[in-house]
């Protein structure tokens, strides 16, 4: 939102932030896939690597929370490299819908030697695929086409969700944000739940608040780019046993996801309109924005008309 209604460019503290966030967000995924592979059975294809193994996973939670410098993720990033580069740690990394990933960690180990360089100052683009979990509220304000809009965004989380109502009284619309290639995933809270299972139950909760009648509810099936890699390798018939459609089919596999959260609806009568999306695809989004402009306008004027 910055990027296309906001300032157009971020502060030179914020991309500090940004950088130290990407470094923490790589070490983590790292992490994440040396553990896997161990635990998973994988062998390395170079059995030497194994004695570098140790250098990634010494970081203690506390130094990750701290932030992580550039002199020392300079030193690690050449490791992180070349674990890449086996295909154990490969092999692992296709099986990521079994443990807790960023979807990001791709893109920046694909990127790691513009990353790890001295001078390395984020880009948008970079700034887009770095992943930090929403905690508490945060309020933005940007202008639209002359006219404000104040977001509200609220943290997904178990924990995070009894602070929501406190924030919503005057709002006029509910941009509610589906990770739409998760299906065969679980949530980090209790690793049983589906994640679109979770996702559906919180919107059916939001959905049919009466709080809520005269407020329109705008659903982004997000991560699309990632949803069509998924379909072809992993059969969305494991995870939801009354799919009927063309599993290999990407219509078929976003409206069945998108019916799953619109017949929850027990008012139909309520307004609700829906948008697939590709976060990190900055004209993607700035073309659904506009839509939502006109969707929340309109809405808006016609509540205006009832009073």
């Amino acid at each position: 939102m910055v990027i296309i209604n906001g300032r157009g460019e971020f502060t030179a503290d914020e991309v500090r932030a940004y950088r130290q966030q990407i470094y923490q967000n790589v070490i983590a995924a790292m992490r994440v896939l040396l553990d896997a592979r161990q635990k998973l059975g994988y062998a390395w294809k170079n059995p030497e690597r194994q004695k570098n193994v140790d250098a990634i996973m010494r970081f203690t939670a506390s130094e990750m929370m701290r932030g992580i410098d550039q002199p020392t993720f300079a030193e690690v990033a050449p490791l992180i490299r070349d674990f890449w580069e086996d295909a154990s740690i490969k092999q692992t990394y296709e099986q990521r819908n079994l443990f807790q990933i960023s979807d990001s960690c791709l893109y920046f180990f694909d990127h790691i030697n513009r990353v790890a360089m001295p001078d390395y100052c984020p880009t948008n683009r970079d700034i887009l695929f770095c992943r930090k979990a929403t905690r508490g509220i945060t309020e933005h304000v940007f202008e639209i086409q002359r006219i404000a809009f104040r977001f509200i965004d609220v943290g997904g989380q178990r924990s995070q969700r009894q602070k929501w109502f406190q924030c919503f009284e005057g709002i006029t619309s509910i941009l509610f944000m589906v990770a739409s290639c998760e299906y065969d995933q679980v949530i980090l809270e209790d690793r049983r739940t589906n994640r679109i299972v979770e996702s559906r139950s919180v919107f059916e909760t939001i959905a049919n608040n009466k709080s809520f009648s005269n407020v329109s509810i705008i659903l982004f099936m997000n991560k699309s780019d990632l949803l069509e890699a998924k379909v072809p390798k992993s059969d969305i018939r494991q995870y939801f046993a009354d799919f009927t459609g063309d599993h290999n089919n990407l219509r078929d596999v976003q409206f069945f996801l998108l019916d799953k959260f619109e017949h929850c609806r027990r008012d139909r009568r309520r307004p609700f309109f829906y948008h697939f999306t590709t976060a990190v695809d900055t004209e993607n989004i700035r073309r659904v924005f506009k839509d939502c402009r006109e969707t929340i306008l309109e809405q808006n004027l016609k509540a205006l008309m009832m009073q």
